[in-house]
């Protein structure tokens, strides 16, 4: 779980922390929608895993839409996006695929994973922002909700059954979190 991280003294402080917030949140999304783009590469190929593509497909659309507002919000904050984009991108559509290789359940343990560290970063963020920004805290607070549902569907698809889910599940969350701080700043 995420801890918020109380806004920094000084001129500009508040600005500066609002930008990572930004770029950390799109990097997120960004990184969710490859994820998900890998696992339908991958199991969108198999035969009789239809309704978990369609699933998946779902999800991505959601992340698409998230990330779309990141976008926007980026351009109007005039923040600049996380240098480590391109390298997200690639890492999330080979943590998709690489998962889906492993199985549908261990994609769906990826899934949850991933999931389960960005709800805490959100709550910590909805909470940081809960006064400062009502209106962004609201905005994330409904994307937060979206990840839990994506989260509650990958449990009900079985991903706690994957091969080796609590190493699988503690590698990924240990790479999210990484992801995280390095986005924030990079």
């Amino acid at each position: 779980m995420s801890v918020a991280i109380p806004s920094r003294p000084g001129r500009g402080a508040v600005k500066a922390r609002l930008a990572e917030i930004l770029r950390v949140d799109h990097a997120g999304e960004l990184g969710a929608v490859h994820i998900y783009r890998g696992q339908q590469a991958v199991l969108g190929k198999v035969r009789g895993l239809e309704r978990t593509t369609a699933q998946l497909a779902e999800m991505e659309g959601h992340e698409a839409v998230h990330l779309a507002r990141f976008d926007a919000l980026l351009n109007e904050h005039r923040v600049r996006p996380t240098l480590m984009a391109p390298l997200w991108r690639a890492a999330g559509f080979m943590l998709g695929a690489g998962t889906a290789l492993m199985g549908e359940k261990a994609a769906h343990a990826c899934t949850e994973a991933v999931e389960t560290v960005i709800e805490g970063h959100y709550a910590a963020q909805i909470a940081e922002l809960a006064d400062r920004d009502p209106e962004l805290a609201a905005e994330l607070s409904k994307f937060r909700d979206e990840e839990l549902a994506h989260r509650d569907i990958a449990i009900e698809e079985g991903a706690r059954e994957a091969p080796a889910y609590p190493l699988l599940a503690a590698v990924i969350q240990a790479g999210c979190k990484a992801a995280i701080r390095i986005s924030e700043k990079v």
